[in-house]
């Protein structure tokens, strides 16, 4: 849960980013977040991680409301929505993490081919089953 920075407004940017590495790495995996922010550093792309941790991981995945699993679920038909496979990659495994089963994972991308069409769904079927084989090999 959030705190607030002493003022009663809200966390600071400063509480947002701690609880944000805090909730990113008990998701997606301090492997994963390592490698995103390593990826990132010294470049231009460092600022959007930063970004992404404080308000993404930092707030809206601390709010009351939603569990993480629920939030996940979420996740997965909005990024096949949004043909973004690269990172329903990382949130199949953390969909994994937060208490999702392989059969929700495929059924959730099925409900989606309705909405989002075959080619969205057939394209993120892909991803998921790679992930799937990864963690049967690994």
């Amino acid at each position: 849960m959030t705190t607030t920075n002493g003022s009663g407004e809200g966390p600071s940017a400063g509480d947002l980013r701690s609880q944000g590495f805090a909730t990113r790495r008990e998701v997606m995996s301090d492997a994963f977040v390592d490698r995103a922010m390593g990826r990132a550093e010294g470049t231009a792309s460092e600022a959007i991680q930063y970004v992404v941790t404080e308000n993404v991981w930092g707030n809206i995945w601390n709010r009351p409301g939603l569990g993480r699993r629920d939030r996940s679920l979420l996740n997965i038909g909005m990024l096949v929505a949004l043909r973004a496979n690269a990172e329903l990659a990382g949130h199949v495994r953390g969909g994994l993490t937060n208490g999702l089963t392989r059969e929700e994972i495929t059924e959730a991308v099925i409900h989606a081919s309705g909405y989002c069409g075959a080619p969205a769904a057939l394209s993120a079927m892909k991803t998921v089953q790679e992930i799937f084989d990864a963690l049967d090999e690994g």
